[in-house]
């Protein structure tokens, strides 16, 4: 597992999947240990994956200052990484929270990006944030499912801050509630640092017009995929948080929720490769 350092000193890790050119992967939670990204579904048949434990999860040093837990002092943790790659542009995917994580380091880096994958990224970044109404709505298309009746007055409850977080509000994120989703959702709670998280969102962390106006001028191509039962993004607030990029296309995935690459693996890494391979319209206009 190869470590490097962060610019205040804190060793990072990250860990390699797979072969072919290389996709830098944040994973989201917020702070939770990349693991539970897997292989993405089997991306890594085609990609390598470079999954990076972000500060104080996994196999990551914790920092001596808490403070730099924040998303927008995490940007100088992904711009190591890159240098500890030896790459002078990348392809990065960044899931859920860690989508905020990677349009800021699109924002202050955009010379370093070469393609961007936000997968059911709740834009905070951008100032446009997963309301409860957007939450109860995507939660409403599950009514036929078993669980719903004892699932849905506990996620409504969780929702309004009148309930803690109750496992029975799990099935909401996953397209399938099955064994497999229940076993990867078992996992969160010792996968994440709690405080980490805590802090992530933190006051100071975002800038959403200057950040807005920098994407607007970001030149690379961008993939913002969304889980057609995911409330957070809902299929509309992706397609809003897409129409900031000037060359961004917006998939929903069919039938799936928070985690795409457990609902459908073959839909999921196929999409995303097809992004991640298509020539770009610099690339094409020089093979006319």
């Amino acid at each position: 597992m190869p470590t490097f350092s962060a610019p205040d000193g804190t060793r990072l890790a990250y860990h390699l999947r797979g072969e072919g050119a290389p996709l830098v992967v944040l994973p989201g939670g917020p702070m939770r240990a990349s693991a539970y990204l897997g292989d993405l579904g089997g991306l890594d048949r085609r990609r390598r994956l470079v999954l990076l434990d972000l500060r104080g999860t996994g196999a990551s040093e914790a920092p001596a200052d808490p403070a730099s837990y924040r998303c927008d002092r995490l940007v100088d943790d992904v711009e190591a990484l890159r240098r500890e790659l030896g790459a002078d542009r990348v392809d990065l995917l960044g899931h859920s929270a860690g989508g905020s994580l990677a349009m800021l380091y699109a924002a202050r880096h955009p010379e370093r990006v070469a393609r961007l994958a936000l997968i059911t990224a709740t834009p905070w970044a951008l100032g446009m944030p997963a309301t409860p109404e957007d939450r109860l709505a995507a939660a409403r298309l599950r009514a036929d499912e078993p669980w719903f009746p004892e699932a849905f007055p506990a996620f409504a409850g969780w929702l309004a801050g009148e309930r803690d977080h109750d496992p029975a509000v799990l099935p909401f994120f996953y397209g399938r509630w099955d064994a497999a989703a229940a076993a990867h959702a078992a996992r969160d709670e010792t996968e994440t640092n709690e405080e980490a998280a805590d802090r992530y969102h933190s006051e100071g962390a975002y800038d959403p017009p200057a950040t807005r106006a920098a994407l607007a001028r970001l030149t690379a191509p961008v993939l913002v995929l969304a889980g057609e039962l995911d409330g957070g993004p809902r299929p509309d607030l992706a397609h809003r948080a897409g129409a900031v990029f000037p060359h961004a296309e917006c998939v929903v995935q069919p039938g799936a929720g928070h985690y795409p690459w457990l609902d459908d693996p073959e839909w999921f890494a196929d999409r995303v490769d097809a992004f991640l391979s298509a020539p770009d319209a610099a690339t094409a206009r020089a093979h006319r």
